[in-house]
């Protein structure tokens, strides 16, 4: 039977990963669940308990190979893969998603882009070409698409949602504003940038 993992702890698992990375950079060889959880404010017994969902991690009284712990949350997150992205939609967002120079480093590499401007098709952002939505299906199963990145209005994302899905995608990464409806088995996941701002200004309206 599948282990059911919490969502709260997939999304921390990024977190420590980042971290993990950071540290690495600054040539931290051994870190504790102590040190890392005042980093991130997060107890070191979450961090623990969140470990320990997938296996033995680190030594009693000495604490995480940050080497060792970066590498094996990373293979939990499946970062190993290589994921191939398509971006729908190159607008502001989508662009600024296409130049994005982290994706690399995390296993991610943006491989085709979409748009239905005909003044957008044929251009090349980062080096890739634009390509029309009319022709996703084709291009995503000749350049292996895994993940399909939605960065149009709301109102064209649930159309674009059942193109991807249609062209084989296995997962969507959505950026606008809407509930979509996809197969149960396309794992989904949203980025409502409006949400973070809301919360945001929740806080400093507080504060003042």
């Amino acid at each position: 039977m599948k282990k059911i993992i919490s969502q709260a702890t997939i999304d921390r698992l990024p977190l420590y990963f980042r971290t993990l990375r950071l540290m690495e950079s600054e040539e931290i060889k051994i870190i504790s669940s102590d040190e890392l959880g005042r980093t991130l404010d997060i107890t070191p017994e979450q961090i623990r308990k969140d470990l320990a969902t997938f296996g033995q991690f680190g030594r009693k009284g000495i604490g995480y190979d940050v080497h060792e712990l970066k590498e094996r949350i990373s293979n939990i997150l499946g970062l190993q893969n290589c994921w191939r992205l398509a971006i729908v939609g190159v607008g502001h967002l989508g662009g600024a998603l296409a130049n994005y120079t982290n994706f690399a480093s995390l296993g991610f590499s943006v491989v085709a882009l979409f748009d239905k401007n005909k003044s957008v098709v044929g251009s090349e952002v980062n080096g890739i070409k634009v390509n029309s939505i009319s022709g996703m299906k084709r291009i995503i199963a000749s350049k292996s698409v895994d993940i399909g990145v939605i960065a149009v209005p709301a109102d064209e994302a649930q159309g674009v949602a059942d193109l991807l899905v249609a062209a084989g995608v296995k997962g969507i990464w959505n950026f606008a504003p809407i509930k979509l409806n996809v197969p149960s088995t396309i794992p989904l996941v949203n980025e409502d940038l409006s949400i973070g701002l809301s919360a945001l200004s929740y806080h400093m309206s507080q504060e003042s």
